[in-house]
């Protein structure tokens, strides 16, 4: 089994055809490059279910009717309430006063479920093992966070077959909001790729988009 992981940065090249023929996608938030180099396929998308810019999306009925929310076969939201409870940000009162939550599971379900949409929350096991294999602190997890696309990597290692080469990773740049660890990430990713779990297909290197195949363990997963 083959499993396609596509994060949100530019491609520069076409992989549509490479993407769609593995037997699992995944996908996260508002994935920019769907429909165009990414190809179309969505077995799994994560949304984030915490932070602005989601309950944005969950406002929007562009989003809420968009051809990626319908292609998606299932919908992942990889913060437990328990994680958010203990460790994410909460809103300032004026925030609040403006109708902003820190936690946006229940609003997720309930539109999404209008929608016909299956909803896994992942267990808040996953979301402490993840930040103690980036090496952040439990007096760290206030302030430092995994990203969704690096959650979805290290899930998609749990999926059968997983976690024997199969994975492929397209269109991740490692930078964005300051409070993730993206030295830490892109390092574990790139140590996964050492040794043989996943195939890092793309970098995005600001200036230009890598290819990077599996040629010294002799197999080409996508």
């Amino acid at each position: 089994m083959r499993v396609a992981v596509v994060g949100n940065a530019p491609l520069e090249t076409d992989y549509s055809a490479e993407i769609d023929a593995c037997d699992i996608v995944i996908r996260f938030n508002a994935a920019p490059e769907y429909g165009r180099h990414a190809g179309l396929k969505t077995s799994i998308l994560f949304l984030m279910n915490s932070g602005k810019t989601m309950q944005q999306h969950l406002n929007d009925p562009a989003f809420l009717d968009s051809a990626l929310l319908a292609s998606a076969e299932q919908v992942y939201l990889p913060y437990h309430p328990e994680i958010i409870r203990k460790y994410h940000p909460k809103p300032n009162l004026l925030s609040r006063l403006k109708g902003r939550r820190a936690d946006l599971t229940w609003e997720i379900i309930q539109k999404l479920g209008e929608r016909q949409k299956r909803i896994t929350i992942l267990p808040p096991q996953f979301y402490e093992e993840n930040c103690a294999e980036l090496g952040i602190s439990p007096e760290q997890m206030r302030l430092l966070f995994p990203s969704t696309g690096f959650l979805g990597i290290r899930y998609a290692l749990t999926l059968p077959s997983g976690g024997t080469g199969n994975v492929g990773v397209w269109g991740f740049g490692w930078r964005g909001w300051k409070r993730h660890s993206w030295k830490a990430e892109r390092t574990c990713v790139e140590r996964m790729a050492t040794v043989g779990l996943i195939t890092v297909m793309t970098i995005d290197d600001r200036s230009r988009c890598l290819q990077t195949k599996s040629t010294e363990t002799g197999r080409n997963d996508t």
